[in-house]
């Protein structure tokens, strides 16, 4: 049995409700939002919606990944709550719900570059030695 002795719980009132510095809850609704965009192929559709909305034919064309693995895509990301459907007669038109996502995209594309330009830099220095 293992007993914590030294717990520190932080409470901060938001909007009269309180709530714990670490709501778990919380912090696993970020991670499957996070895991959301852990796919190329739907960090493709996105880069693609981000322009606007597209119906599936038109994402097909425009990222060369086959019709179903577009549609199964677009319904994770539906369900994630990160794209919305429209229907307009016999089309469906997939739209971004909140552009902040293309944010958030652009930010870990940036931490990436940097990433990646620094390990090369020391790669380099490295190699020669």
């Amino acid at each position: 049995m293992t007993i914590y002795s030294n717990i520190n719980i932080y409470i901060n009132y938001d909007n009269g409700v309180i709530m714990d510095k670490h709501n778990f809850e919380l912090y696993q609704l970020k991670a499957d939002m996070c895991k959301s965009f852990a796919d190329p192929k739907r960090l493709m559709i996105i880069a693609e919606l981000r322009s606007g909305e597209k119906t599936v034919t038109e994402l097909m064309k425009l990222t060369q990944i086959p019709q179903a693995v577009i549609s199964r895509q677009l319904g994770i990301l539906k369900t994630k709550g990160i794209v919305q459907p429209r229907r307009a007669g016999n089309n469906i038109y997939y739209s971004i719900i909140d552009l902040r996502v293309c944010d958030a995209c652009d930010i870990v594309h940036q931490v990436l570059m940097n990433s990646l330009t620094k390990n090369h830099k020391t790669a380099g220095n490295l190699l020669k030695q």
